[in-house]
């Protein structure tokens, strides 16, 4: 599968969340529950959209949080990451804001019918692009603190979650925030929150609605200048 997606109840999918590539389904990561350093694997998946390092994988923090704000045209958002929950998935994050891999990219997808989410992470803007690795999925109960229903979850506005391609174990770059609550699929990995002013600079981009030339991108200008790390 080329594009990435999300996977809900409602009838308004649309493909456009991901990176070209693909990985072996039954990869995992290993969570330590006792908050020692854990490994974590990062195989290949495609080719990155621009030059990029695979983050390492030995002697990964797995406790403790962490902080990045992500520098948008309309206001910063700082996302706050727990690493005991998700370290994996926040060591590649972490790497790739370290190199620059977000910096003047625009967050090329808003949904605002049924599912509320602002899509990031895509250097292409294509939602097709991704760091040319794999994040396995760090979906345990304790990791996503998520309310399900049947086949889906209620995802609480304020999440910070990895885009995937309706595949297990297929995260790349690309994320998504939760600017209102939204119901989907309880796979997509939850890695963080953006505190009151963020989730209103979202809402912001949001309250601009979904360009009609092509039915994904936002009105608003909606580019990531920088990203800091705390």
């Amino acid at each position: 599968m080329a594009g990435m997606s999300f996977k809900a109840f409602v009838p308004l999918v649309v493909s456009a969340l991901a990176f070209t590539g693909c990985s072996d389904a039954n990869q995992s990561n290993p969570v330590d529950e006792t908050g020692r350093a854990v490994s974590c694997s990062y195989p290949p998946g495609g080719e990155p959209a621009k030059p990029v390092d695979p983050p390492g994988g030995e002697d990964v923090l797995n406790a403790g949080e962490t902080k990045v704000t992500l520098h948008l045209t309309a206001g910063d958002v700082e996302i706050t990451m727990d690493r005991s929950a998700t370290p994996c998935t926040i060591n590649s994050f972490m790497s790739l804001a370290q190199q620059g891999w977000f910096d003047e990219t625009r967050c090329h997808r808003l949904t605002d019918y049924g599912i509320f989410v602002l899509q990031c992470g895509d250097p292409t803007g294509t939602g097709k692009g991704g760091p040319g690795y794999t994040i396995p999925d760090e979906l345990s109960p304790r990791t996503t603190g998520l309310e399900k229903e049947g086949s889906v979850a209620t995802y609480p506005k304020g999440t910070v979650a990895m885009a995937n391609t309706g595949r297990p174990n297929t995260a790349g770059s690309q994320f998504f925030i939760v600017w209102e609550d939204s119901q989907l699929s309880p796979d997509y990995a939850v890695f963080g929150t953006v505190d009151e002013g963020g989730l209103a600079v979202v809402q912001g981009i949001a309250a601009q609605g979904v360009d009609e030339t092509d039915g994904t991108s936002p009105i608003a200008e909606a580019v990531i200048s920088s990203v800091t790390l705390s």
